[in-house]
């Protein structure tokens, strides 16, 4: 299926932004745990560079950002290649923000700063009020500026697909005499087809030629085109593809990782190209940046969808017995999707759990080993088998449970008709004060819900509930997502998930009610801060 062994394909860098642009998608926000979290997931990923986020925007994402940088981008032994990513932080083209980056990634074994800066005559005229004169110059202090303090440093010139393309050829052009050693072309706003896209990424190359400055690509999915021209621009010259987890991110999302990475693997016979992902890790991975940010993965989305190896056609099935090929252009093995050589279940011991776990991705200490096992078995207890997606819901349950905020300790609901759907609640809030609460609902989840209300005390609304099943058959934990907002119209999402239902639909409400608390408070702190 390649073209040549792994020597002779050129090597591809892959920038993700799942924790900076991802997080820009509305109610993914990300706490500090978490990020550092997925962090180590991208890394054991094998991610190149890993963007942690935009330090100049708050304190908690300055913090968050360091703690990376000290804790990940120091760390290459379970890499690979045997080094540690590089971590990058965005930085607008002021030098505040630029001296936010480097205080962030400064840490790092290989520190990166991304700054960036609009080009295109819409937001020369309307946002930035800047002359193309002016823009240069502010190109050039801030690539610059950044390469006095970092040696790794990434120009993007925003909007770049709607820039006139020799003003854009100017620019880069200045960003790469100023230090800069890759330039980011954007296309903000979705707007290129494949074909256009290319032809302006070949551009910026011949315009760079005979620097050692990496030429990169950044697609958005306005028109379901990122991962088509994230490809293209490959195809042209680009060697650097910034892309996230699950295409999350601002608006319709951003060019997906797994998608580029696994066309780069399986179309090796039309694009030379290889990258250093271990692609076996991409299931686990795209399971957890869903679980951290309560974003689910639409059912046929490529690669790590529910559906993406399902066939349910009679031909299709025949087909498959026969021969996998006929039917699959790529086997799931190769992206984790596999079947679990580990069995689990209620006769299970401490060893093979541990172990199951390793494989997973999750190196948990003997304190939350031992919790997490508690829990495993009890789960075993409720369901014949458990599998690798039960063991990623109840860690991702006891993993947030135990991240500060109100706890649910148990609950009884008395339901039917005739009658009033009643809900008792006993609940643990953050002082480790006990709270019993009984309320009147609409339905059971409903009464739930004002009893939870009562204890926590928020001014919240309820946005958007969803119930799905983990895995199949009667004993299936089931997992709920919500997202709720408070009279701010800050959104927080909340997972929860539970062989109960109505339990799985508390565990996600107070999931989503304690972010939006530590939200709140963020906020509160930030203000205080400027003031």
């Amino acid at each position: 299926m390649t073209a040549g062994g792994e020597g002779t394909r050129e090597r591809v860098v892959v920038f993700d932004t799942t924790l900076r642009d991802g997080e820009q998608s509305p109610g993914a926000t990300l706490g500090a745990v978490a990020k550092l979290r997925l962090a180590r997931q991208l890394s054991l990923l094998g991610v190149d560079v890993i963007e942690a986020g935009f330090p100049a925007a708050s304190s908690d994402d300055l913090r968050a950002v360091r703690r990376i940088a000290e804790l990940v981008g120091t760390d290459g032994s379970r890499r690979a290649e045997g080094r540690p990513p590089t971590v990058c932080a965005l930085a607008r083209a002021v030098r505040g923000d630029i001296d936010a980056a480097w205080a962030g990634v400064r840490s790092a074994a290989s520190p990166r700063i991304h700054t960036f800066l609009a080009t295109s005559e819409i937001h020369r005229q309307h946002k930035l009020r800047l002359t193309a004169e002016q823009t240069l110059d502010r190109i050039r202090d801030a690539v610059s500026y950044a390469r006095c303090l970092c040696p790794d440093v990434e120009f993007s010139p925003e909007d770049a697909s709607r820039t006139e393309i020799d003003f854009l050829c100017e620019a880069v052009a200045v960003a790469a005499v100023a230090g800069a050693t890759t330039i980011n072309v954007p296309d903000t706003v979705g707007y290129e087809t494949p074909t256009e896209f290319g032809a302006r990424i070949a551009r910026v190359v011949e315009q760079l030629a005979g620097t050692p400055v990496i030429v990169s690509a950044h697609c958005h999915d306005d028109l379901g085109l990122a991962t088509a021209n994230s490809v293209a621009a490959l195809a042209a010259g680009a060697r650097q593809v910034e892309v996230t987890v699950n295409g999350i991110g601002e608006r319709a999302g951003n060019a997906a990782l797994e998608e580029v990475v696994m066309i780069l693997d399986a179309r090796a016979d039309w694009l030379s190209l290889r990258t250093g992902i271990d692609t076996t890790r991409i299931a686990e991975t795209s399971r957890l940046v869903s679980d951290l940010t309560g974003v689910r993965v639409q059912p046929h989305k490529a690669i790590v969808g529910a559906n993406a190896f399902a066939h349910e056609s009679g031909i299709h099935q025949d087909g498959i017995l026969k021969n996998p090929a006929t039917y699959e252009i790529l086997c799931p093995e190769a992206v984790g999707l596999g079947p679990s050589v580990l069995v689990l279940g209620k006769h299970s011991g401490r060893h093979a759990f541990r172990v199951r776990l390793t494989e997973l991705g999750y190196d948990l200490e003997e304190a939350a080993l031992d919790s997490a096992f508690a829990a495993f078995k009890a789960l075993a207890d409720r369901k014949k088998n458990v599998g690798d997606r039960d063991i990623e819901a109840m860690l991702g349950d006891l993993l947030e449970s135990g991240a500060g905020g109100h706890r649910l300790v148990d609950l009884q609901v008395v339901s039917g008709r005739p009658g009033m759907p009643t809900a008792t609640v006993r609940i643990i809030d953050p002082d480790g004060v006990e709270h019993v609460e009984v309320a009147v609902g609409t339905g059971p989840v409903d009464a739930v819900y004002r009893a939870i209300d009562r204890v926590v005390g928020t001014e919240s609304e309820l946005l958007e509930f969803n119930v799905h099943s983990v895995t199949e058959g009667i004993d299936a934990q089931g997992k709920v997502t919500v997202h709720v907002s408070d009279n701010k119209g800050r959104v927080a999402s909340g997972v929860g998930a539970d062989t109960d239902i109505i339990v799985a639909s508390a565990k996600a409400y107070l999931c989503g009610l304690n972010r939006l608390s530590a939200s709140v408070a963020q906020a509160g702190a930030s203000a205080g801060r400027r003031t």
